[in-house]
């Protein structure tokens, strides 16, 4: 399929038991419908060795690794060493998802900050962009993110963004992307469209989240990798753009913010 554009979902959980009989025919649809890269995503680092296997057995797979913040009370508590160790394997290519969750887990605040600060010591450390995973805790994200900025610069991916336009505002001035999930193909999601709407086009990735929130048309069942196209036609009508000049625009846009993923294809 030459003439698909090639696309990349920025955010998947390909370990996740949703696809444990079938990951093989996973990674083949996406590869069919364009989406000829995955970054899978390691929400508890006891988990790392699954995950980074899966990018080791899989051409098309990267990962990244960090603490969930709905974990973070649960899980022991990680260091900067042990990210920055971790982080030396050729196709680990992000630091997280790390972040702030207080829908779920507000009880945790105060461990989740630890952990998040400890994971954008690891990004500042190795220059690996960092996951955020941010609900329900704009004021205290914005803060953290920026405090750390301050001390010393990093980049940064707001993954599955659905929190406010502040936050995004602040996100966006400190050089932050977002990344657009199937969210923004939901009827009501219009807040989050005008969003992206209002963020530059070079700022911005899309992803699944798979195995959650599957776009229009799937809404409602197993999201996986090869949907990533339909959000990112829904954000391509959002600039205005072609979808294959869209798709071409993540790419560049990815290639920069994952530069490590970026080098190791070119190497390939």
């Amino acid at each position: 399929m030459t003439d698909t554009p090639e696309i990349t979902d920025s955010h998947c959980h390909l370990d996740f038991p949703d696809f444990a009989d079938e990951l093989p025919d996973v990674i083949a649809r996406a590869i069919d419908a364009g989406v000829t890269r995955m970054v899978t995503i390691c929400t508890k680092l006891r988990l790392e060795p699954q995950v980074r296997a899966i990018a080791e057995q899989n051409r098309a797979v990267f990962y990244a690794a960090g603490t969930h913040p709905m974990s973070a009370a649960d899980e022991p508590m990680t260091s900067v060493d042990e990210l920055v160790r971790l982080s030396q394997h050729p196709k680990f290519v992000g630091i997280g998802e790390s972040g702030l969750d207080y829908h779920y887990t507000a009880e945790s605040a105060e461990v989740q900050k630890q952990s998040l600060r400890i994971h954008i010591a690891a990004a500042q450390e190795t220059g690996l962009p960092l996951i955020i995973h941010s609900r329900a805790a704009d004021d205290d994200m914005a803060a953290i993110l920026t405090e750390g900025y301050r001390a010393r610069p990093y980049t940064c991916v707001m993954h599955c963004y659905s929190s406010g336009p502040e936050l995004a505002r602040t996100a966006l001035d400190l050089g932050f992307y977002l990344s657009m999930s199937g969210i923004g193909t939901f009827p009501k999601s219009t807040e989050v469209r005008d969003i992206f709407a209002a963020a530059p086009a070079d700022r911005v990735l899309v992803e699944t989240d798979a195995p959650y929130l599957a776009p229009k048309p799937y809404r409602g069942k197993r999201n996986e990798p090869a949907y990533t196209v339909h959000t990112a036609q829904v954000a391509a009508e959002l600039y205005g753009m072609d979808y294959a000049d869209f798709a071409a625009q993540t790419q560049d846009n990815f290639d920069r913010l994952f530069w490590k993923a970026a080098q190791w294809r070119a190497a390939a």
